[in-house]
C-alpha cells in the first residue's frame, strides 16, 4: 500500500491515541498534529508516555484506541518496515562487525536498491554528516558523536519523510551534546524531513524544536512553540517543568488590586503579566529566577537574607529567604558577588509574574 510518505516533510496526525498496561494509562487520548517538515519534541518526565507514543508511531506498540496517519493515510495496521519511517535509537543500534559504509548500505540492500545507487547514496549520506573520510572504519573506531552521526545518516539514507529519534544524545557528555544539538538542527533544515524527538531534557527541547508537546501521566499538557511555552505556561506543572519557577503563596486579595504574598511586608506592585489572572486567596504567584533581582538594602522593598550561593560562570544562583519563604534568584556575575548571610532587598521585574491554582 502506498501511504504517500516518500515526499519530504510529511504531516503526522495523532488522534485520541490511548494505551494502557494493566491499570496504568501510558497514553490517555493524546491528540496532536505535526506539520510537514516540522521539528517536534516530545518532552516529559519518566513515565509521561512520550516513548510509548514514539513507539506507536514507529509501529512497535499498538494503541488500544485512536488512530495515526501520515499525509492523511492511516498507518495503524502497517508493520514497522512498511511505514517507511526513519528511526534513531538511544543506543544507535549500529552493526559493530560492519564498516561505516556497510552500516549505511545495509538498509538500502534490504530495500532492493541497485548497487550504483547505493554507492551514490552512501557517499551523499556521509557528506551530509561530514564523515566522508570514515567510510572504511569500523564502528568501534568512532567516537560517541561520530557514532551518533552515522546513526542519523543510516536513518536518513533511504530518504524518509518522517524521522523518529528516541533520546539519541543522552549518552554524550554535555559539551558534545550541545554541539550535536546545533548540528542536528542544521541537518533538519538541509533535509526537510519531519523530525520527532523524544527527550526528557528541557534545554534540548527548547533549543532545537519548532514546537514542544509536553506530556505528563499520559496526557498532553501543552503544545506550543518553545518561547511561548516558557513565557506562557498553561499551568503550574508546565511552569515548573519548563525552566524553573519559584511559587509563593498569595494572601487574601486586597483593594489595591496588587498581589500580596503571604509574609511579605508590602504588595508586589505591577508584577503580573498582562494576561495573568487576578490574585485570589489560596493561589500562588510564580516568578522565574531570572525575573527576580537583589538590591542592596533599600527602604520600600521586601527585605531578605542570602542563605546560599552557587557560581555558574556568567550567572550566580542565589538562594534567599524572604517573608518566611525561600526562592532562587539568578543574577549576572558582573560586579561584586553575593555571599551567604548578606542582607538585601528583593524586587520582581514588572510584568513577569503569573498566578497559578497550585504550586506544582
Amino acid at each position: 500500500m502506498n501511504v504517500g510518505i516518500n515526499a519530504p516533510g510529511a504531516s503526522v496526525d495523532i488522534d485520541a491515541v490511548s494505551k494502557t498496561y494493566g491499570r496504568v494509562a501510558a497514553l490517555d487520548r493524546v491528540s496532536l498534529a505535526v506539520r510537514p517538515g516540522e521539528f517536534l519534541a516530545l518532552l516529559g518526565p519518566s513515565g509521561s508516555g512520550k516513548s510509548t507514543l514514539l513507539m506507536a508511531l514507529a509501529g512497535f506498540e499498538h494503541p488500544d484506541s485512536g488512530s495515526i496517519s501520515i499525509n492523511g493515510h492511516p498507518i495503524d495496521r502497517l508493520p514497522p518496515h512498511e511505514r517507511e519511517i526513519g528511526m534513531v535509537f538511544q543506543r544507535y543500534a549500529l552493526f559493530p562487525h560492519l564498516s561505516v559504509r556497510e552500516n549505511l548500505a545495509y538498509s538500502l540492500r534490504r530495500r532492493g536498491v541497485k548497487a550504483a545507487q547505493i554507492q551514490s547514496r552512501v557517499r551523499d549520506a556521509l557528506s551530509l554528516v561530514k564523515l566522508e573520510d570514515h567510510a572504511e572504519r569500523s564502528v568501534d573506531q568512532l567516537s560517541g558523536g561520530q557514532q551518533q552521526r552515522i546513526a542519523l545518516a543510516r536513518a536518513l539514507i533511504f530518504r524518509p519523510s518522517v524521522l523518529l529519534m528516541d533520546e539519541p544524545m543522552s549518552a554524550l557528555d554535555r559539551k558534545l551534546r550541545q554541539q550535536m544539538q546545533m548540528e542536528l538542527k542544521q541537518l533538519h533544515r538541509q533535509v526537510g524531513s519531519t523530525m520527532i524527538l523524544v527527550t526528557h531534557d528541557q534545554e534540548e527541547a527548547l533549543s532545537m524544536a519548532d514546537r514542544i508537546a509536553l506530556l505528563h501521566n499520559g496526557r498532553l499538557r501543552q503544545l506550543d512553540r518553545p518561547q511561548d511555552m516558557y513565557r506562557q505556561p498553561a499551568d503550574a506543572f508546565v511552569a515548573d517543568f519548563i525552566g524553573r519557577t519559584n511559587f509563593l503563596p498569595l494572601a487574601a486579595p486586597s483593594s489595591d488590586g496588587q498581589p500580596h504574598i503571604a509574609g511579605f511586608v508590602r504588595p508586589s506592585d505591577k508584577v503580573l503579566t498582562p494576561d495573568a489572572a487576578a490574585p485570589l486567596s489560596g493561589k500562588f504567584l510564580g516568578v522565574r529566577p531570572e525575573q527576580a533581582m537583589l538590591l542592596s538594602e533599600t527602604a520600600g522593598y521586601q527585605p531578605c537574607t542570602v542563605i546560599e550561593t552557587a557560581f555558574a560562570g556568567a550567572t550566580q544562583s542565589v538562594l534567599v529567604e524572604a517573608g518566611g519563604h525561600r526562592l532562587t534568584i539568578d543574577m549576572p556575575t558582573q560586579g561584586p558577588l553575593w555571599q551567604s548571610g548578606d542582607r538585601a532587598s528583593l524586587q520582581f521585574a514588572a510584568g513577569s509574574c503569573r498566578v497559578y491554582d497550585t504550586n506544582h
